[in-house]
């Protein structure tokens, strides 16, 4: 049907060919399309092509891949809809455990009361005109930081500090790399950008060299994106020599910038790491707070080059102009009192093994999964439907796979919140156990995804 339909062999052409039999009703919702190579065979025209033709669909909502299930017609959707990040908690309804959110353990956050009370007695009330960061957090931002950064800023959350780097650098139309598969919200903002993303192929180690060299080789990218450390949703922490690695690599690429995710902070397991530490003048590092010390806090630091901090400071001065000073107090005090220093410290070990106890049980039932570091659990399932389905029968809601993945990966996937874990491993494993169902358990292959592209 689709290559009778075709006038126009461009991707754009192609796409208004399947979107005109979408909207007549002769490809209803829910039908399933051919592949991209049949339909490039069938056309005379290259998969990639297709691929482009796809990608427009799924933007304009028209249709949505779901895996190794295949891509269906999804019919018209509402604009929020069509977020990634709206997604991951559409299979949630309220069930009585919640593993979907990727949020830390409240009870092991830091106590504010104390640290209000030390911190609340007006002395940040200050000026509007008083610099945007209070000088002894930023002194104490300085002495952690894993490379020495020209400028640094606090800003209201990593995300918010993501939103405001990829506003200053990014234009319609720019090629941007990211790991595959990456956090949905950041394909949202770089959607919302108009950027064209493209997936970089992971493995257990991170980014692979040789993937990046292809993408840098083949696209003309202006920003890299990714999580040096609990990479969310598979866990991966980047170690040294990786990081060496990929910064020689993208030595074939001067005009590239890197921006850098490190939300987890101090609950990650792995230390500190930065290409920054290799190229400091290519390099914007976000330092979160949310996971370690509160999501309500909304602070998280920014520091990397002067012509890139500059902007963002000073299209800052547009809006809120700073992030609350009360608020940088409180952090400030976090990070230096000796009983909340070591409440962080007993969420990192309390958050590795949970990882260690969940993981040990779904392998010991022939799960494959991966959650080295963080709090976040990845977990291969045969039909990622057919598995959340079968865990919200048992009052349990985790987060799909599909809208963390830039490009279908070689197989479905479930990420799980395994911070919120406390006990009950094993019932709980063999509750994913037989979601994840045990026939295209394992798959064997290397790394968590291929490159490809997306508009």
């Amino acid at each position: 049907m689709i290559t009778g339909a075709v006038q126009d062999r461009s991707a754009r052409g192609i796409a208004a060919a399947v979107s005109r039999l979408i909207t007549s009703g002769r490809l209803p919702a829910g039908a399933r399309l051919p592949t991209v190579r049949t339909v490039a065979t069938g056309l005379g025209v290259s998969p990639t092509t297709v691929s482009e033709a796809w990608r427009n669909l799924i933007l304009a909502g028209a249709i949505q891949t779901r895996g190794r299930s295949g891509t269906f017609v999804s019919g018209p959707l509402p604009p929020r809809a069509r977020l990634r990040y709206a997604q991951l908690g559409g299979a949630r309804v309220n069930l009585p455990r919640d593993l979907s959110t990727g949020v830390p353990d409240p009870l092991l956050l830091p106590g504010l009361s104390e640290a209000l009370c030390r911190i609340g007695d007006g002395r940040w009330a200050g000026s509007y005109l008083d610099a945007p960061v209070l000088p002894g957090l930023e002194a104490l931002l300085r002495e952690r930081w894993p490379y020495p950064p020209d400028r640094l800023t606090v800003v209201d959350g990593a995300m918010d500090g993501l939103d405001r780097v990829a506003g200053a650098v990014l234009r319609y139309g720019d090629h941007v790399l990211v790991e595959n598969p990456a956090f949905p919200p950041l394909l949202d903002l770089l959607q919302a950008l108009g950027a064209t993303v493209i997936g970089v192929e992971m493995d257990s180690a991170g980014l692979v060299p040789d993937a990046l060299r292809k993408a840098i080789r083949d696209y003309r990218a202006v920003a890299l994106f990714l999580q040096p450390r609990a990479h969310n949703p598979t866990g991966t922490s980047m170690d040294a020599s990786r990081a060496a690695l990929l910064a020689n690599v993208l030595l074939e690429a001067p005009h590239l910038l890197v921006v850098e995710d490190d939300h987890a902070g101090a609950i990650a397991t792995a230390p500190p790491v930065s290409i920054g530490r290799y190229l400091p003048e290519r390099t914007v590092h976000v330092a979160g707070f949310s996971k370690s010390h509160g999501p309500d806090l909304r602070l998280a630091a920014v520091g990397g080059p002067a012509h890139v901090l500059e902007s963002v400071a000073d299209r800052r001065l547009l809006g809120p102009g700073w992030s609350s000073r009360l608020l940088q107090g409180v952090l400030l005090d976090l990070l230096t009192d000796p009983g909340a220093v070591a409440r962080v410290a007993t969420a990192r070990f309390v958050y590795a093994e949970r990882r260690s106890s969940l993981l040990k049980a779904l392998r010991d039932r022939g799960v494959t999964a991966t959650a080295a570091d963080g709090i976040n659990l990845w977990m291969e399932v045969a039909d990622q439907q057919n598995a959340l389905v079968a865990l919200a029968a048992h009052g349990i809601a985790a987060a799909p796979g599909a809208p963390f993945c830039v490009t279908p990966l070689d197989g479905d996937h479930l990420r799980i919140t395994v911070g919120l874990v406390a006990d009950g491993y094993d019932d709980l494993a063999d509750v994913l156990a037989a979601a994840a169902s045990p026939t295209t358990r394992g798959s064997g292959r290397r790394g968590f995804g291929h490159p490809a592209g997306w508009r």
